[in-house]
């Protein structure tokens, strides 16, 4: 299996790294600049350098791919959001119909106001919107699609440690969840692609 990382130099983004290496996938980190990849990341990786901003790098990269995972950030510049029009093309026409992304738990339905995402409600005690507001466009952009994706939706995310064990909810966090390590998240993320239950929809993981 060809895989293929945006956000391959994050905290999650290096996990889903070792996970696909270990697992002997072929896998391939988008990045800007190689030398961000820490000295520890297992080998072989395959490594394409290009900006996720640029249609034609995203084209490019995604030639002979098999299932994509994103773990990119907003970026404080909206990259999330502004990057996904080029990966949906970029996936429609190279016909990659499986991507897993890392979201937030701010644009997961909120338990306690109908129609509203966690971000809009007292649910959230993050005080700036900005980066759910782009995981929000991110998601709107996905749910336009034919495509099988999956978005995983951590709340607060400490490095902390591998415990496997944690809790998980479609489309809205499990009831008293305040945290879930970096570790779990990847881990949870990356068995998504042996399990069908969450095409086409957001997972709250948390323990």
């Amino acid at each position: 299996m060809n895989i293929l990382i945006f956000g391959s130099t994050g905290r999650v983004g290096q996990q889903l790294l070792t996970l696909g290496i270990q697992a002997g996938y072929h896998v391939t980190a988008f990045l800007r600049n190689e030398t961000k990849l820490l000295s520890s990341t297992p080998s072989p990786l395959r490594i394409f350098q290009g900006n996720v901003l640029h249609e034609t790098d995203v084209m490019e990269a995604c030639k002979g791919i098999d299932v994509i995972f994103s773990s990119l950030g907003t970026d404080r510049s909206d990259t999330l959001s502004k990057s996904m029009p080029s990966i949906i093309k970029a996936m429609e026409h190279h016909q990659i119909s499986r991507f897993i992304s890392i979201g937030t738990a701010g644009i997961l339905n909120s338990r306690t106001e109908e129609g509203k995402y966690r971000f809009q409600t007292s649910e959230s005690k993050r005080k700036s919107t900005k980066a759910a507001n782009d995981h929000l466009k991110a998601f709107q952009a996905l749910q336009k699609t034919c495509l099988e994706w999956t978005i995983v939706c951590p709340t607060y995310l400490p490095d902390g440690i591998y415990t496997g064990k944690y809790r998980v909810e479609k489309n809205v966090l499990p009831i008293g969840g305040k945290e879930i390590s970096v570790p779990d998240t990847a881990e949870f993320a990356f068995s998504q692609l042996n399990d069908a239950r969450f095409i086409r929809s957001r997972v709250g993981i948390s323990y």
